[in-house]
């Protein structure tokens, strides 16, 4: 198995130091050089023999999203990780569409590092070992990528861990239809904060909304799982902290 060459993009040196400590923990991969601008950066790129990059945003001169879309526009066969404080969604979603393959926001713990790296290895040697893919090893690797894509920072005033408990009590409800009322009721979580995470939910696919009208009062809204959606909302609950 090859070594994975990676250069570390970031200018503050304590940074480095544990970024490159985390590398060396991981098999197979190895520090190549170190850039602590763009410029230097795109100097390395073009000396050195490099598979993937570690990519700070915050840096001086050109930024870290402006070294990206200027490695998209030479060409250069180099994969990219965000390691950055950076969690705007604006942020986030530029880093996407100009193709990394992870994104870590600062801190982390080092089982995501070790996580996003060694995702990153099973899918380079894949497809750096065999000359051709079959349809379900492709399927696989789109899949994989496509789910990683999806933004798995959630919206200001929401909590992981009152999502998580929101998501299990909907589990078990499983088909059936339910209120904000039922929902808070169940939960201890008041109204208000109910429907954040509601609409949170149905933005992402994850829940369909039904406005209901009784014979008196108002109409109400209800809520029930889409299907096969499991995999829509668990990013969001199973990675990182609060």
């Amino acid at each position: 198995m090859s070594m994975i060459s990676t250069l570390i993009i970031e200018d503050d040196p304590m940074v480095v130091e544990i970024n490159r400590r985390y590398l060396e923990k991981i098999p197979n991969f190895t520090c190549i050089d170190v850039a602590s601008n763009a410029s230097d950066a795109l100097m390395k790129l073009q000396a050195l023999n490099v598979d993937l990059v570690l990519l700070d945003l915050f840096m001086p001169g050109r930024n870290g999203l402006q070294l990206l879309a200027e490695i998209r526009a030479r060409a250069q066969a180099v994969d990219v990780i965000v390691i950055s404080a950076a969690s705007d969604i604006q942020s986030i979603n530029t880093a996407l569409r100009l193709g990394v393959v992870d994104y870590l926001i600062k801190p982390f713990q080092f089982e995501r590092f070790s996580a996003a790296l060694n995702k990153y290895q099973e899918e380079h040697n894949l497809l750096d070992n065999q000359g051709s893919l079959s349809q379900h090893e492709l399927d696989q690797l789109i899949f994989y990528r496509n789910h990683n894509k999806i933004v798995k920072v959630l919206p200001k005033g929401l909590t992981r861990t009152t999502l998580k408990l929101i998501i299990e009590q909907i589990g078990k409800w499983r088909d059936e239809p339910f209120s904000t009322e039922d929902l808070a009721d169940k939960t201890g979580v008041s109204r208000v904060s109910i429907r954040k995470y509601l609409n949170f939910l149905e933005s992402i696919g994850y829940l369909s909304v039904q406005l209901n009208y009784r014979a008196v009062g108002r109409p109400i809204c209800t809520y029930q799982v889409n299907s096969n959606q499991q995999m829509v909302v668990h990013p969001f609950i199973m990675e990182g902290t609060d």
